[in-house]
């Protein structure tokens, strides 16, 4: 039996990693947290039924406890619950599919306590990154990755031992808005930008894919996660989503990982490393297909990934203000309160305002969040 538990249960990769655990009975739930969707987290709980649930909402949990009360679940909330989730005694792997930097603790006492992760957070390794790849390797303990792309370059250096990496291809789809230059992104709705062309994702993370600064996000994570210079990292752009990223070796040869784009194969290839299991769903039709495209991507009309290597090559503190102006800018554009280009320009002006700190604790990382939020609300 596999046990796990997930942070994040009713989001997009949430749901996606119980689709997994549906096909697959050997696996168990053991706990389950999330934010205030309390609705959703009944059924999980009622179908999967995890010794422990939690909400982050305090006011939330109350009421899910009363509608629950008939189960033998225990009900938790804030910052503790999130934790208990992380640390629950049986469970082997804990998935982070939190959205924001609310899943650095849980992540960090998931480590201390011997736990493999299976990584959906991308702000994790993207603001404490120098924290959570030393503690890993001084717990032993697995950071195993769920994106698409991270998971396709694990996938690709599988084997390969100490040989030398020349360079991450770190692939992007161009979102909903490739080939189009600056001028034309000035009235874009909050519509257009939540079309994107080829994956099923929640709405702040398919607004960042559309900037192009979830892309900014995930060269710093990769530059953690395989220990690469940043200089070795070049993203493509692959607008078919076929190749999800590759590795090119000192000899030359590129081992690219390929597939549909179907979250559901990283979810599960995360949970049973290093064995593959079957996986239902839609295979490639090479003949269908036809052609894979490439092209450079646009760094002057997608300023956010320009600005994610500028960050990035900074290192300290600065990335975690890139991560907070890019949450609060893009909460902003969701609620219809500032325009699409302003969501890089609250980044750009967050940046340059900032006095970068080096080797930030986790205490001051979070307190640079509480600074550029409250830079960015006096503006």
């Amino acid at each position: 039996m596999k046990y796990i538990s997930i942070l994040g249960s009713t989001g997009s990769i949430g749901t996606q990693t119980l689709e997994v655990v549906r096909e697959n009975p050997e696996i168990q739930v053991r706990a389950l947290a999330a934010g205030s969707n309390i609705a959703l987290l009944e059924e999980q709980i009622r179908e999967f039924k995890p010794a422990i649930a939690a909400v982050y909402s305090e006011e939330k949990a109350r009421e899910l406890s009363l509608k629950v009360k008939d189960t033998n679940v225990q009900i938790l909330s804030g910052m503790e619950g999130l934790i208990a989730c992380s640390t629950e005694v049986h469970t082997g792997i804990v998935v982070t599919a939190l959205v924001g930097m609310i899943g650095i603790v849980p992540t960090v006492e998931a480590i201390k306590a011997g736990k493999d992760i299976a990584l959906a957070n991308k702000e994790t390794l993207v603001t404490a990154g120098h924290i959570i790849m030393p503690l890993a390797k001084e717990h032993r303990v697995k950071i195993l990755p769920v994106d698409s792309e991270h998971s396709a370059i694990f996938q690709a250096l599988n084997g390969e031992g100490r040989n030398e990496i020349e360079r991450i291809i770190l692939t992007a789809s161009g979102g909903p808005f490739r080939g189009k230059k600056r001028e034309e992104l000035k009235n874009i709705k909050v519509e257009d930008a939540l079309k994107h062309p080829n994956w099923t994702m929640g709405r702040k993370i398919t607004i960042d894919s559309s900037t192009m600064v979830n892309k900014g996000l995930e060269v710093m994570e990769a530059r953690w996660l395989f220990d690469v210079d940043l200089e070795k990292i070049q993203v493509v752009i692959q607008p078919q989503s076929i190749i999800h990223s590759a590795v090119e070796y000192a000899d030359g040869s590129i081992i690219a990982q390929m597939g549909m784009p179907d979250m559901k194969l990283p979810i599960q290839y995360a949970l049973y490393y290093p064995e593959r299991k079957p996986l239902p769903g839609e295979r490639i039709d090479f003949f269908k297909l036809g052609r894979l495209d490439f092209y450079e991507p646009d760094y002057e009309t997608f300023e956010g990934l320009a600005l994610a290597y500028e960050a990035a090559k900074k290192g300290g503190s600065l990335p975690t203000v890139y991560n907070a102006a890019n949450e609060y800018a893009v909460a902003k554009f969701l609620n219809r309160e500032i325009s699409y280009l302003e969501i890089t320009k609250m980044i750009r002006e967050a940046m340059e305002e900032h006095k970068n700190r080096m080797n930030p604790t986790v205490s001051e990382i979070l307190t640079v969040e509480k600074e550029t939020y409250e830079f960015l609300r006096r503006k």
